[in-house]
């Protein structure tokens, strides 16, 4: 993507590099102009966006994580949908996920494991009390952030 001309979603969001895909989007590190902040946006993929099952299901995702509140649950600040492209704002965690930390070191010492576990155990705990499900959880789906944050 050029740096001169970035794509604006919504005339808030400005598009920067890609840092995830997943089955049915896109993650991107964006600017959020509005809010001076660092986001990241979720962009349901086109084939996706006709089908109107699919953005039923990506609403009910941005709803439903809008809800929650957890230190260890990334936070989800907006959805929406400009034109034909359906986006979900969130909280930009700053590291990578456990399947990438997994596939380059895979070193991990039995209280890293421990604590991993249990930093995912109290944000899916978290979600259950609020009637969330996650659906998928994997290694591909837990980041943990430069300073050692976990997020589902």
């Amino acid at each position: 993507m050029n740096d001169t001309k970035r794509a604006i979603i919504n005339d808030r969001y400005e598009i920067g590099r890609r840092v995830g895909r997943g089955g049915m989007a896109e993650i991107f590190q964006a600017r959020d102009i509005l809010l001076d902040r660092t986001v990241a946006i979720k962009v349901l993929f086109a084939e996706f966006a006709v089908d109107p099952a699919f953005v039923e299901r990506f609403r009910r995702e941005a709803q439903s994580a809008a809800g929650l509140n957890h230190p260890n649950i990334v936070g989800v600040y907006d959805w929406g949908r400009v034109n034909n492209t359906y986006y979900i704002a969130m909280e930009f965690v700053d590291g990578r996920t456990l399947a990438d930390i997994i596939r380059q070191s895979n070193n991990f010492t039995p209280v890293q494991v421990c604590d991993v576990i249990g930093e995912v155990a109290l944000a899916l705990d978290s979600a259950h009390q609020n009637g969330v499900i996650h659906r998928d959880v994997k290694p591909g789906n837990i980041l943990i952030s430069t300073t050692g944050q976990v997020k589902v």
